[in-house]
């Protein structure tokens, strides 16, 4: 085993840098000891996430510790809206997420709900959001984006990406538009093995490409880079390790091809299989620094002081063996260093007017009604099932999502079950369906179903549903990929709070109060 290197001491400038380029999370509510005294050694980032999340208030506390130790600091978090939500992990999001945006398609709207979003986080403390995917969903099949996708025309995606870059960052918060060169052309999922998109170098330029042009002209402060293969690219190196994805695709100038991008470049995170399977996360680590990337993200499962010493004495010593060059080290740190300088010394949130209820407004607006006869409001207790399928680990399955909770304000009395895919393995779509039949004793029927054209058996189960009680109306709270079925089809383009309270609207005719 390799011993560790042991700094200098802190006016190590090797080891100063090494600290400066890792964006590493930690565990609780309130800031450990460790990290604030990492934060004096030279660490410029910390990400943090659901787990670090109780309240607003608890948030602009931990911050403000937090910038107490180091004033121009980096404080970044995964705060997409919709189904992505640190902010609100138990509650679920006031604000839709991008699918819904792009199906309203006003980039006014867009503009404003990120406009909102980067207030509530700027008044926390925050002062760079992991977000937007500017991901073209072009592949239906596609198990982590989705949702997550403004759509799958690049030109709305772009135009999308921009309004949002530009909301955000109008209200002092970083925008790190992600996942270059474009995570939407896959069927496998990065956290659990290495994606690999067939595309040719004329797809990727007019496809994958233009929402990130789009970033780049609107300012995006930060990128977030993908950990896919793109054979076309680089056949040996996922875009993350890639010198030809990040120095020679984003980096270099639009005359010779590039994207022009002199902000941060910054990684998913390391500890994702597509990376730390394959390559173990201290290699990868080295080889994201000299393929281009200036900051390191980690900490989503790995959250803790071994893994900041770790990589680290990673960094240090690859610069010391010659294998990574002290210059580039010390560019990314200086990229990091003048990300942290840039924020506001006071309060920027507060120049920001709020926009009350603006993420209701949109979901209401984002919804898509199909009724194949008259439909009469449901106006008594009603039975909710809900067709739901495994998270992935970006939404994580904290979230609450789904219609029952939002039906049962309204309508008491209303009921609900949850249905698995296991759950219809084991008894099967037809005894699945007459159990939710007994449970509901003669209630009205409200399917719900997220993606329900990536799941055959959930399609399965609704086809039975849908026989036997074709009165039943169908909310599909994922991509609306499938044809419309029921007696009424909702599409809410995600799984959001809000667009759960929407659906509840269209289903009763009542109108719920905004969400906050």
């Amino acid at each position: 085993m390799t011993p560790p290197v042991r700094p200098a001491g802190p006016a190590d400038t090797v080891t100063r840098d090494a600290l400066a380029v890792l964006q590493p999370g930690f565990t609780g509510t309130t800031a450990p000891d460790w990290l604030l005294r990492r934060l004096g050694e030279g660490l410029v980032s910390v990400g943090l996430f659901g787990r670090n999340v109780a309240d607003p208030d608890q948030l602009a506390a931990l911050t403000g510790r937090l910038r107490a130790e180091r004033e121009e600091l980096i404080v970044a978090i995964d705060e997409e809206g919709g189904d992505v939500t640190r902010l609100e992990v138990r509650r679920g999001s006031s604000f839709p997420g991008n699918h819904a945006l792009g199906a309203v398609d006003d980039t006014d709207l867009t503009r404003a709900v990120a406009r909102e979003l980067g207030r509530r986080l700027a008044d926390c403390g925050i002062s760079l959001n992991w977000a937007p995917s500017a991901d073209v969903n072009s592949n239906p099949a596609n198990p982590v984006i989705g949702v997550r996708s403004f759509g799958a025309d690049p030109q709305l995606v772009a135009r999308h990406t921009a309004a949002y870059v530009e909301g955000l960052q109008s209200a002092g918060v970083a925008a790190c538009t992600k996942h270059f060169p474009g995570h939407g052309d896959t069927a496998v999922d990065s956290h659990h093995d290495l994606p690999r998109i067939a595309a040719d170098l004329t797809t990727l330029r007019e496809r994958e490409l233009v929402p990130f042009r789009a970033a780049v002209a609107a300012g995006t402060r930060a990128v977030m880079s993908a950990h896919i293969l793109l054979p076309a690219l680089d056949d040996a190196h996922p875009a993350t390790l890639s010198p030809a994805a990040l120095h020679g695709l984003l980096r270099a100038p639009a005359a010779d091809g590039g994207l022009g991008f002199d902000g941060l470049i910054v990684t998913d995170g390391m500890e994702m299989r597509a990376i730390a399977a394959t390559y173990g996360i201290e290699r990868g680590s080295v080889l994201a620094l000299a393929a281009g990337a200036d900051a390191l993200c980690v900490g989503g499962g790995l959250a803790d002081e071994d893994i900041v010493l770790r990589l680290r004495d990673a960094l240090v010593r690859a610069v010391r063996d010659g294998e990574l060059p002290e210059q580039r080290l010390a560019d990314a740190a200086a990229r990091v260093r003048a990300l942290a300088g840039r924020r506001r010394n006071a309060g920027p949130g507060e120049r920001v007017a709020p926009a009350p209820g603006i993420g209701l407004t949109a979901a209401r607006r984002a919804l898509r009604l199909t009724a194949t006869g008259p439909y009469a409001p449901l106006d008594g207790p009603a039975y909710v099932a809900a067709f739901t399928p495994l998270a992935n680990i970006a939404v994580g399955d904290e979230t609450p999502w789904g219609v029952a909770a939002a039906l049962t304000r309204l309508l008491p009395g209303t009921g609900t079950a949850t249905c698995t895919a296991e759950a219809a393995a084991e008894a099967g779509p037809a005894a699945l369906v007459d159990g939710l039949l007994t449970a509901a004793a003669g209630r009205r029927l409200v399917a719900v179903v997220r993606d329900v054209h990536r799941h055959p058996w959930m399609a399965d189960a609704l086809r039975c549903l849908l026989a036997a009680r074709p009165d039943t109306a169908v909310v599909e709270m994922g991509v609306p990929q499938a044809p419309p079925q029921g007696a009424l089809h909702i599409a809410t383009h995600g799984a959001a709070r809000v667009c759960a309270q929407a659906a509840t609207e269209a289903l009763t005719g009542q109108r719920l109060p905004s969400a906050g």
